[in-house]
């Protein structure tokens, strides 16, 4: 072959190796007929990753009730940064983000891949900040202790954006919009946290948490779910301003951003519907939260 015929065929192939990579990448991309539903998962403990009990049942169930997802992108408590980032490797690693656990707890691996083109799509289509990408992270126990149970496969794709803790939370009520059209995607979007989340209050048992709330953690995740009910977003937002029970609840916005993020994410005529509804520990509300079209 001569090297003008040689250089031509090289030229060829990486143009339709780049045509190719485009199309599954404009294929991943492409809008379906039904728009994903949104969660939001009080997650609790670790020990839930492995434990059979009605929490890791309900999250089993939950999953029975939606398209299995062409990836997922998870908003984890676990995960603060300065700055907004989502993870873009292809294989995140499973990080074990806490201590004090049974070793069968640090021996869980959840082998999902991540998603470059959702990393991307996520970087392009919010607008009001730099989106990074990470290489460092992973996932993290507010990702993969929930994932576990409901694609215990791991084989649908990973990827999380992470909490800018320098920001309030109108800002990112206002993030959390620009993500609707990930929905039409096939995109799952997890909020991964705890409505009611205050360790200064907990109370422990032989078993772990104790299986209790205390009156003020009750009336805010009742009224948490009322307000959530009525759409009243505003409220939610300055939840600070709203009654004492929210503010003892939430004394840091850690656990409390993901469930903004699933709430601003409902559209108009979507329904609001509730599982593990419960309140344990005295200071930790299990409530979860689905968003789906009525």
């Amino acid at each position: 072959m001569e090297r003008k015929d040689f250089l031509n065929s090289i030229i060829g192939f990486t143009a339709m190796n780049r045509l190719s990579t485009f199309k599954n990448y404009t294929d991943n991309l492409s809008e379906q007929d039904q728009e994903m539903p949104v969660l939001f998962i009080g997650h609790g403990s670790p020990m839930n990753a492995i434990e059979e009990n009605e929490f890791s049942l309900g999250w089993k169930e939950v999953a029975k009730t939606i398209p299995k997802p062409k990836a997922i992108l998870c908003i984890s408590a676990h995960w603060e940064t300065n700055g907004t980032f989502v993870t873009a490797m292809e294989r995140p690693k499973t990080i074990h983000d806490f201590g004090g656990f049974p070793k069968a707890l640090f021996d869980v691996n959840y082998p999902a891949p991540g998603s470059k083109w959702l990393a991307e799509e996520t970087k392009q289509i919010v607008t009001t900040t730099k989106v990074g990408l990470s290489e460092s992270w992973g996932l993290d126990h507010g990702s993969w202790s929930v994932l576990k149970h409901l694609y215990p496969a791991a084989d649908v794709p990973v990827i999380e954006l992470s909490l800018d803790y320098t920001k309030d939370t109108q800002y990112h009520y206002n993030l959390a919009k620009q993500l609707a059209g990930l929905r039409k995607k096939g995109v799952l979007i997890i909020g991964s946290g705890n409505m009611v989340h205050n360790f200064n209050f907990a109370r422990f048992d032989t078993g772990g948490l104790s299986a209790f709330g205390l009156d003020w953690a009750i009336e805010a995740n009742h009224d948490f779910k009322k307000l959530i009910m009525e759409n009243d977003y505003q409220s939610l937002v300055n939840f600070k301003q709203y009654s004492k029970a929210f503010q003892l609840s939430a004394p840091t916005a850690d656990h409390y951003l993901p469930m903004i993020y699933a709430i601003a994410l409902r559209g108009k005529n979507e329904k609001v519907s509730f599982f593990n509804d419960k309140v344990v520990g005295g200071s930790f509300s299990m409530t979860s939260v689905k968003i789906e079209r009525a």
